[in-house]
């Protein structure tokens, strides 16, 4: 019975593979298109077919992601900009952070892009690392690095599946120089601590002379002159400048429960 009831999910889900490949295939609606879309009226069997293409296409991007990453162990994320350049001192020392994760035992969890992405993957796979991303469709900037290991190379239509995933199977976040999207998964995993939704997991921030004007509006303005977050939820960021503090950040938060790595 269990043999068949898999085959019957594996069929469902090689069919929605295919249909959301011929998906892919369309051209992006122009912004313009877009907005119209939005204000037009639709008819109740439009809105139900829609709906629920949609939500079979949400459930597909997680049992694929949900079943692939419960495979791998622990890991921490690097996040950072798509638009870093290999020659960028930024880069190199994403790069150097991973490398040193993977040599303490961990795997590295990227968005699989370019960039800083890149430079994480990169420093996993060139020094034997499990080396993951969890690559979005974009219209722009996001094509897949050639050092995500295959088997674990996962596209994703939907940010909010996306950075599922980051949160669900990330054993902390370590977070490099980046631009919107950046500050959008900082911010998500911040908020997720905070509110006690998920482990209070380690977020590091590299780069003092990036973050730090962030970090004084935070505390100056945020918390002490608008009173909206507590000085305790800053607490939760660790501020370096190098590999070797990024690593030890993640390698001390876990010796306090004596607990390692298991790969």
């Amino acid at each position: 019975m269990n043999n068949i009831n898999d085959n019957i999910i594996e069929d469902f889900y090689q069919q929605l593979k295919i249909s959301i490949t011929m998906e892919e295939n369309l051209e992006f609606v122009n912004e313009e298109e877009k907005i119209r879309e939005a204000f037009t009226e639709k008819g109740w069997n439009e809105i139900q077919s829609q709906d629920s293409w949609q939500i079979l296409k949400t459930v597909a991007e997680f049992v694929d992601g949900f079943d692939r990453l419960a495979k791998i162990g622990p890991c921490v994320t690097i996040y950072g900009s798509a638009r870093t350049k290999p020659e960028h001192p930024y880069y190199l020392l994403a790069e150097s952070i991973a490398a040193k994760l993977v040599k303490r035992g961990y795997g590295v969890i990227t968005g699989g892009g370019p960039g800083i992405m890149e430079a994480g993957n990169k420093g996993a796979i060139e020094n034997d690392g499990k080396s993951v991303g969890l690559n979005i469709k974009l219209p722009f900037e996001q094509v897949p690095n050639k050092f995500v290991d295959p088997d674990k190379s996962i596209n994703f239509d939907y940010f909010f599946a996306r950075k599922v995933c980051f949160m669900k199977y990330s054993q902390g976040f370590i977070v490099m120089p980046g631009g919107f999207g950046t500050l959008d998964e900082l911010f998500e995993a911040l908020t997720l601590i905070q509110t006690k939704k998920i482990a209070r997991f380690p977020i590091v921030l590299v780069g003092t002379d990036y973050w730090k004007g962030l970090l004084d509006w935070l505390n100056q303005t945020m918390c002490e002159k608008e009173k909206n977050i507590h000085a305790d939820d800053l607490k939760l960021i660790k501020l370096v400048d190098t590999a070797e503090e990024a690593v030890k950040v993640i390698d001390d938060f876990y010796a306090k429960f004596l607990l390692k790595p298991n790969f």
